[in-house]
């Protein structure tokens, strides 16, 4: 097969990925800006609007695992381009729906269907635009992607800081269903039009454990992107219970907590694509953000009768040690033949997201089973997630500037 001649940083496929990404992320992220104000208005509070909220960031979380194998093998039997369309019709949709709930369970069940679109829009973006630029700017690309789309959070604080939480939901809509003039526009990937017109297995699941290597490759790749949901998910998303539990007097906003990490990932998301490519090398640039990531959470749980503004100084230190999104995902592109890439691209992010609430039962297991103190459970969990990234990433071959010009048998 021939490589498809190359597009530019700045081409319409490249900036219409980061606008799509822009509204995931405004979209995935509204629940924690929006949690507290949307459960006290459906009459919950205390510690059963606490519990409530992870049972619907759980609900979110299991949608978007699911979605992610829904889109990635529709990704590759149908067409990048399918996926793109599909998964922002329907996140668009439960997003409005959002906003006319009334009962704790039509809450779950939009946050289900909204996490199901949500799935598909990274991994399809990623894996179009990776096929469509040179190997050797490939990480700069996917990085300004995630860079530009991660901006999506900071859009969502302050329209969350101007708007009832109803409205947040509808406008995160109507963003969406904006989008798909722009996409009108997007070309299909050269690479996936050559391999569709050859008779092999597309989008097929179970292909990525049919032997040992592949399924290993696989699995690493999830485990590699576990801190980011540990520090967002949970860290970050409950902040203002830490902050209790630290004896922090002042009120400390989950929003803002949001807003200041992901301000930090956006920058981070755009630095580490500059720096893999300095290096020549994605494991190099992980090892460094991995470092920063595990200062911060160190400098998490020394916030002992602390104040809210380093807990939001510490939140933007932990985004910015986390902002290695875009450098997995494209890594878990790099590492699969084009009739699984968009699989694997998309499930792969989706899976680590689904893992949130394997991470929230660890938590809660040390909690109530070995009677660990929230603070000590939280540390600890924390302690298990790097341990587990930091041996994947030891384990996982480097991809930097590999040719994505073959299929997996």
């Amino acid at each position: 097969m021939n490589r498809s001649k190359s597009i530019g940083l700045l081409s319409i496929p490249v900036l219409v990925a980061a606008l799509g990404y822009f509204v995931d992320i405004y979209d995935l992220l509204l629940f924690s800006m929006v949690r507290n104000a949307s459960l006290t208005s459906l009459n919950l509070t205390g510690e059963k609007a606490l519990s409530v909220g992870q049972d619907v960031i759980n609900v979110q979380m299991i949608g978007l695992l699911l979605g992610g194998i829904f889109w990635g093998v529709l990704g590759d039997k149908k067409g990048r381009l399918s996926v793109l369309f599909g998964s922002i019709l329907l996140y668009s949709a439960a997003n409005i729906a959002n906003g006319f709930v009334h009962t704790v369970e039509q809450y779950e069940i939009c946050r289900f269907i909204a996490g199901i679109g949500l799935a598909g829009e990274l991994g399809a973006g990623i894996t179009l635009v990776s096929e469509l630029i040179s190997k050797e700017l490939r990480g700069i690309a996917t990085s300004l992607v995630a860079g530009i789309g991660l901006t999506g959070a900071i859009v969502a604080y302050f329209i969350s800081q101007s708007f009832d939480w109803r409205v947040c939901y509808f406008i995160g809509g109507g963003l969406g269903l904006a989008l798909l003039a722009l996409r009108i526009s997007v070309f299909e990937s050269g690479l996936y039009a050559q391999v569709k017109s050859q008779n092999v297995r597309r989008g097929d699941f179970f292909l990525f454990f049919t032997n040992g290597k592949r399924a290993l490759k696989y699995i690493l790749a999830i485990l590699i992107g576990l801190p980011t949901w540990y520090v967002i998910g949970m860290l970050i998303t409950f902040s203002d219970k830490f902050g209790n539990e630290f004896g922090i007097t002042e009120k400390i906003s989950p929003g803002k907590a949001v807003m200041y990490a992901y301000v930090a990932i956006a920058i981070a998301d755009v630095l580490i694509g500059l720096v893999s490519h300095a290096l020549k090398s994605r494991k190099k640039a992980l090892y460094i953000f991995y470092a920063i990531t595990i200062v911060g959470i160190y400098l998490y749980f020394r916030q002992y009768n602390g104040n809210a503004a380093n807990m939001y100084m510490i939140c933007a230190l932990m985004g910015f040690g986390t902002g290695f999104w875009a450098l997995f995902v494209t890594m878990a592109a790099e590492h699969f033949g084009t009739n699984l890439r968009a699989t694997a691209a998309t499930t792969v992010p989706n899976m680590v997201r689904g893992s949130l609430p394997i991470i929230f039962m660890l938590f809660n297991f040390l909690q109530h089973s070995l009677h660990f103190s929230y603070i000590n459970a939280g540390a600890i969990t924390g302690a298990v997630v790097m341990t587990i990234s930091t041996i994947a990433v030891l384990m996982t071959e480097e991809t930097f500037g590999k040719d994505l010009d073959f299929i997996e048998h």
